[in-house]
């Protein structure tokens, strides 16, 4: 499968096994070999490593999930429907879900004012992502209830 602008306009290099000569060139067995070869960094323009980035941290496809399922969200609700997650990190994960432009902060006027949380319609593009992320997960070998004991 081919992913345009992975990594630019090359693909990675692979590091090929020996040792690196002091002169760049790898030697394997003793015999001289290929250059030395890195493999290119993802760039940061790159659509999957920005999806990666908004998805990053534990606890944030969980709270994206639980935005799923409902239309709209206050803090109370989330933290109620994950009570192993703390405030501190719930924070975090909504704040950076908003940053990204997934989760939208909707605030109502009066008193006490409330604040609700949802997802924007880019958002709930990743409904499909996270379902095909479950799939590939739940077919995966080495999956813990899969090892022998």
């Amino acid at each position: 499968m081919d992913l345009p602008g992975a990594y630019g306009d090359r693909q990675p290099e692979v590091e090929e096994p020996g040792v690196l000569a002091g002169d760049g060139v790898r030697t394997v067995h003793g015999r001289p070999g290929l250059r030395h070869a890195r493999a290119a960094a993802p760039r940061p323009d790159c659509p999957v490593e920005i999806a990666l980035a908004a998805l990053r941290g534990r606890w944030t496809t969980l709270v994206v999930r639980e935005l799923l399922r409902r239309e709209t969200l206050s803090y109370s609700d989330l933290a109620a429907r994950l009570p192993a997650l703390s405030d501190k990190v719930l924070s975090d994960r909504l704040a950076r879900l908003v940053a990204a432009g997934v989760v939208a902060k909707d605030r109502t006027a009066g008193w006490p004012p409330t604040v609700g949380y949802r997802l924007t319609p880019h958002g709930r593009e990743l409904g499909p992502v996270l379902q095909a992320l479950w799939d590939w997960g739940a077919a995966a070998p080495g999956r813990p209830e899969d090892r022998e004991p």
